[in-house]
């Protein structure tokens, strides 16, 4: 297990490496579309997290109607 962590670390980018990348953005997008590019990203990471949110209330307001339909059940066969 401490040989994937110690892999995982080698192959993470130093500084000059990090400089490097920067630099290459840069020259490849431009000042004025990076700004265009990281709202972008903006929008999708909040749609995602939009699409994620209502997925998880639609699961839970099914387990909610689930267990009152069981208890409404349950109550009405006890009379």
């Amino acid at each position: 297990m401490l040989s994937i962590v110690n892999l995982l670390f080698i192959s993470m980018p130093g500084g000059s490496e990090w400089l490097l990348i920067v630099l290459a953005v840069l020259v490849l997008f431009g000042g004025r579309k990076i700004p265009e590019f990281m709202r972008g990203i903006g929008r999708g990471i909040r749609e995602f997290n939009d699409a994620k949110n209502n997925v998880k209330k639609e699961i839970e307001d099914g387990i909610n109607e689930k267990d009152s339909k069981q208890t409404q059940a349950s109550s009405s066969t006890a009379r």
